[in-house]
């Protein structure tokens, strides 16, 4: 996109915003459905500058106002913005749904049911961890820096120095945050704790030339050729006592308070321990899946599964003369062979990115008949930055900026190079990147004549739910034909994500303890221990989450059953792909609707 458009963008935007153009109230609503799908979304973003910055929308333009700012974390702006969700469901309302249609009648259904759920989990909008292992700000925060803030010029560089000034004042709001939520019985549990003082001590531990933060920040500013070298001097010097100040200070009080919390944390996990628990959790069920799901119905579906998957890998085990009595120990048995892992040598960490990037490659080629387009954005791969690899998930996608500044990210752990099987690269491949979460996330941004809302809000079982499903895409168009090895690999993927229904449902549910839960999955995944631990915690911090990716592709595989079953020889794989993709996220209850209407269309 061209620095002309992006600044006319930025433009529209904000005078949506402010209500300067297109904007006039009759009657207490917008004068037009599609005015008020921009403004609840303005109005959700403008609240929070960091989503600004990650979606890209004004960074960097004379319209940029929020670059130097972080989002507010306090209890105060938490309340503010249910009241403010309350005020546009109530205005949503005064529309005739009736008389709707087409993508205006697809976009009133999914903020109507985005504003109902949120409202709904308001009581429970302080049972979470803001401080975790996972996704806690402590990592979050460095990360969204790092990876979203670009330094392009001075000012953009001014603006990460005014960034990391202000971290005191998030890393206040977060505390007293945390004090809130340990008032009311929110305490996180003593191994999170023990997480979180450790990697928040380690950080602070590191002298600020070797910080994460003030490292990026030098090796951009020493690459920008429109600075003086007095000009440069004088912003390291300033980042650099930013981080030996209040970027130090901030961690400190985080530090403190945890280590107060500390004596009272609890050693039970799980949801049923906290206020209301069970009721809780029943919420999170159905908000995750987007479906009216109890977790007893989602804890028999795994279970269900669980068991027809470990019988298709028994099949391939045989296959090639590997026997156990449990899943843990064929895969155990499959990684002795050679050839499986790569050799911990130098360059390997290089070499796995190459390797990575090769199949994206390959997997654009092969899958080109099943889609009708593919996204202008590019993917690349990337190490998961050191300094949170420890906790981090094994991998994970950064969705591109919407001017074109920044690609699809396909982030890779390389915390241990063991823990890299080569017969499941291909599968995680097709997930993160090519044709999963970039063809999914990447081309959502380019839906054209929708509400921007629908081009950006994600919903887990629909994002997450889709890459899984291309796992099973790409076996069904036969790459792993005469390929045992990354068939195991695939089914390894898609066992693990049906041991997650088993072992959410009963960690929150059935209270399961932490190592029950671990000890499940290692049986039937067969994944190395650092990973099954890792998932595990992050499952007991984001209860529920976890349900939403093999649901979410069940779903999908589905309703794509009923089209083909309804529509015969007029259907065409393409264009249901392309009708799931470019509808963008949604909850699957709407997704089902959708496709009811492409069938009917189709007859």
């Amino acid at each position: 996109m061209s620095a002309k458009k992006i600044l006319l963008f930025s433009l529209v935007v904000l005078l949506l915003a402010f209500g300067i153009w297109g904007y006039k109230l009759i009657w207490g609503k917008p004068l037009s459905i599609n005015h008020f799908f921009e403004r609840y979304l303005i109005g959700a973003v403008l609240a929070e500058p960091e989503i600004l910055t990650m979606v890209g929308i004004v960074d960097n333009t004379i319209l940029d106002f929020h670059s130097h700012k972080l989002s507010d974390a306090s209890p105060v702006h938490t309340y503010a913005m249910l009241e403010r969700d309350g005020d546009y469901l109530k205005m949503i309302r005064r529309y005739n749904r009736d008389k709707l249609s087409g993508q205006k009648a697809i976009s009133y259904d999914m903020v109507e049911w985005l504003l109902e759920t949120n409202i709904e989990g308001g009581k429970w909008a302080f049972h979470d961890y803001p401080v975790n292992q996972t996704f806690g700000v402590q990592s979050a925060l460095p990360s969204f820096l790092t990876t979203h803030h670009q330094i392009k010029d001075k000012k953009s560089a001014e603006n990460y120095i005014n960034r990391l000034r202000a971290f005191e004042d998030k890393f206040e709001q977060v505390r007293e945050s945390v004090i809130y939520r340990a008032d009311r019985g929110v305490i996180p549990p003593a191994f999170v704790i023990a997480h979180v003082l450790k990697e928040m001590s380690e950080f602070i531990a590191q002298t600020a030339e070797e910080n994460p933060l003030y490292d990026y920040f030098k090796t951009n500013v020493e690459e920008l050729d429109n600075l003086s070298e007095k000009e440069r001097n004088q912003l390291l010097e300033e980042a650099l006592i930013a981080v030996q100040n209040e970027v130090t200070n901030a961690y400190q009080v985080l530090i403190d308070i945890f280590r107060e919390l500390q004596a009272s944390a609890p050693e039970d996990v799980g949801a049923w321990t906290l206020p209301d628990g069970d009721e809780y959790y029943r919420y999170l069920t159905r908000m995750h899946t987007t479906l009216l799901l109890t977790p007893e119905e989602v804890h028999q579906t795994g279970l269900q599964e669980v068991e027809r998957i470990k019988n298709e890998m028994f099949e391939l085990f045989d296959e090639i003369d590997i026997s156990g009595e449990s899943v843990a120990l064929r895969f155990a048995a499959l990684d002795e062979k050679p050839g499986m892992f790569y050799p911990d040598t130098a360059g390997v960490h290089d070499q796995v990115i190459a390797d990575y990037t090769k199949m994206i490659d390959f997997l654009y080629e092969e899958t080109a008949p099943l889609f009708k387009r593919t996204p202008k954005a590019a993917v690349e791969v990337r190490r998961v930055p050191e300094y949170s690899e420890a906790t981090a998930p094994f991998a994970y996608y950064n969705i591109p900026a919407m001017d074109g500044s920044r690609p699809g990210i396909f982030f890779i752990n390389l915390r241990n190079i063991d823990e890299i099987t080569k017969y499941g690269m291909m599968t995680l491949a097709a997930h993160e990147a090519v044709p999963g979460h970039h063809f999914q996330l990447a081309l959502a941004q380019e839906i054209e004549n929708v509400p921007t809302i629908r081009k950006l809000y994600p919903f887990t079982a629909y994002s997450e739910g889709w890459a899984l499903y291309t796992e099973w895409v790409i076996d069904e168009i036969g790459f792993y034909e005469g390929d045992p090895y990354g068939n195991l690999g695939r089914l390894q993927a898609e066992m693990f994500r049906a041991v997650r229904l088993v072992v959410d449902t009963g960690i929150h549910l059935k209270r399961w303890t932490r190592q029950e839960a671990i000890d499940y999955m290692y049986e039937h995944t067969g994944m190395p221990m650092g990973d099954i631990v890792s998932e595990i915690e992050r499952y007991i911090v984001m209860p529920g989450q976890a349900l939403a990716y093999k649901i979410g592709m069940m779903h999908i595989q589905d309703l794509r059953q009923k089209a083909e079953a309804e529509l015969g020889e007029q259907f065409d794989i393409a264009e249901f792909h392309d009708m799931i993709l470019m509808n963008g996220s949604l909850p699957m209850e709407i997704v089902s609707a959708v496709v009811d209407s492409y069938i009917e269309g189709n007859r």
